[in-house]
């Protein structure tokens, strides 16, 4: 055993040494640089601006302008380069920036100004904290017992449209975007003449949470704007979702959405508060939603 021991002290030193000769006459490493205060300087740029977001980081590639090409029509991290077996420095740190938007988009909170600009109060599904919400999705479908007479006492009752406001997987995508789409989508049903409820906000929120809401409203169509999962570079994305007089037992089949809705490099909420007033009206016309709504405008249902 102890005959192991020396072998391999032995063979760390050997290891040492070739290190030593190699590195024998190379510059040493840059110090790192500090401010005129004493703080530690960081020089390297940042990953997360455009001109090297979407950089290629392929070394000499055959065909630069087609990689370019290539890497503009997706999201997806191509054409980022190998050091060896690993990822490059500038495509790690991009990662690990994206990465921590994204947390910061799950574990957020809605900013209580927003809510209070639009007069929201504010319910709860039967999710106790957020990570309880994130691992039963089942309980951010229904509504608590005091989030339903909450909800009960303070509505109108059977409007054209309800529309509700849930965190979801992104606050902010409410706290970023709300406060653009909802005006939009208020203007275009009075231009309309379609009554509008009581908007209220529901905090740890599913999007089949919309059946429990209804079965207290009975409203005709009803609109959750929510956020969306958030991905590696796009953590504010929101969505709207409605049915045709959601109730219990409706499924994602019997909803439509629009989706994507950012400044970010998605449906801008000005418009996307457009896309969402012309599929309201759809759905009242047709009285359906999701799957039989597509049929009927196809002339199938």
């Amino acid at each position: 055993m102890e005959q192991g021991k020396m072998d391999i002290e032995a063979i760390v030193q050997a290891v040492l040494a070739e290190l030593n000769k190699k590195n024998a006459g190379q510059p040493a490493a840059a110090p790192a640089k500090t401010a005129a205060n004493g703080e530690l300087v960081i020089d390297l740029p940042d990953p997360t601006v455009p001109e090297h977001r979407f950089a290629p980081g392929v070394k000499n590639p055959y065909d630069l302008e087609g990689l370019r090409n290539l890497m503009a029509t997706t999201t997806a991290r191509i054409g980022v380069g190998r050091a060896g077996p690993r990822p490059r420095t500038a495509s790690l740190l991009l990662f690990q920036s994206d990465h921590g938007v994204t947390q910061d988009a799950i574990y957020g909170e809605v900013d209580q100004a927003v809510l209070d600009k639009f007069e929201l109060f504010t319910v709860q599904t039967q999710v106790e904290d957020r990570n309880q919400y994130l691992t039963r999705p089942d309980l951010g479908r229904k509504l608590s017992e005091e989030a339903k007479k909450v909800i009960a006492e303070r509505c109108v009752k059977k409007p054209q449209v309800q529309i509700v406001v849930g965190d979801g997987l992104s606050a902010a995508a409410i706290n970023n975007n709300f406060p653009l789409i909802y005006p939009v989508i208020v203007q275009g049903l009075k231009s309309a003449n379609i009554s509008l409820g009581t908007p209220f906000f529901i905090k740890f929120a599913r999007v089949g949470v919309i059946n429990d809401v209804n079965d207290i409203i009975g409203a005709d169509v009803v609109v959750i704007l929510i956020g969306e999962r958030p991905g590696l570079g796009i953590a504010d994305a929101l969505s709207a979702y409605m049915g045709w007089r959601p109730t219990a037992g409706k499924t994602d089949a019997e909803r439509d959405v629009v989706c994507m809705i950012t400044v970010h490099g998605g449906t801008n909420p000005l418009e996307g508060g457009a896309y969402v007033v012309d599929m309201i009206k759809k759905t009242l016309q047709y009285q359906a939603s999701g799957v039989e709504l597509k049929l009927k405008t196809s002339g199938q249902g």
